[in-house]
């Protein structure tokens, strides 16, 4: 991704409090989950319950965004949300690897959406849209390889070859999924208010930490998303 990812007009008209941190991890290295990382994401577990003072309120501003794309969020929830009731649930999600272990740690603790890419799978920058319907996103269903399509209006991440993330950060696509030997990453941390800037800002810095902790030769970029 040699262009900063790009938000459509249109989601600032659906969410004008919509701010999002962009960070690109370039040299980097993955690794498979072990005891450090397993146990950043139990520990985040652990302190779901309690969260920042202004959570609870940022998870149901998610709900509305939903809502007002035609979305039903008791089904499919944001990503926070969904990582944060499964951490109240079932203690949380498994350890998947060292990466995903760190951001979904972040997400579960602070309340918020964070995704991980594999940037070297894209093609052209990534890009929110509310979707035409038509696009194709590849998916699995029962273990096998499926394509499906967004509703008309449904808000997306995609980029020039098709969706990778459906309903704004429900659910990512394989395709795009950060995996051990991924070296090119792309992170978005996604906010809407009451969430503050300054928590979006710290968040963004406790993820460089975390991934200069795993990968110390990356080299980090970040920018803020903002109409």
């Amino acid at each position: 991704m040699s262009a900063p990812p790009v938000v459509d007009p249109a989601i600032w008209t659906l969410r004008p409090d919509f701010r999002a941190l962009s960070l690109v991890a370039r040299g980097a290295r993955n690794g498979p989950s072990d005891a450090d990382s397993a146990a950043r994401l139990a520990e985040a577990c652990d302190a779901a319950a309690a969260g920042p003072d202004w959570g609870a309120a940022h998870l149901e501003a998610w709900r509305e965004a939903y809502r007002g794309f035609g979305a039903k969020p008791q089904r499919t929830p944001c990503s926070a949300e969904a990582l944060r009731k499964r951490a109240l649930r079932d203690g949380g999600p498994p350890p998947i690897n060292r990466m995903v272990d760190l951001y979904n740690a972040l997400s579960v603790r602070w309340a918020v959406p964070i995704g991980g890419e594999d940037l070297a799978a894209y093609q052209g920058p990534p890009r929110l849209v509310r979707a035409v319907g038509d696009e194709p996103f590849e998916t699995l269903a029962n273990g096998e390889a499926a394509v499906e399509h967004p509703e008309p209006g449904e808000v997306v991440w995609r980029d020039d070859r098709g969706v990778t993330c459906r309903r704004w950060n429900w659910r990512q696509g394989p395709r795009t999924r950060l995996d051990l030997p991924t070296t090119e990453m792309w992170f978005v941390i996604e906010r809407l208010e009451p969430m503050p800037i300054a928590a979006l800002e710290a968040v963004g810095r406790e993820l460089a930490d975390g991934i200069r902790a795993i990968a110390p030769a990356a080299r980090i970029e970040s920018t803020l998303l903002s109409p």
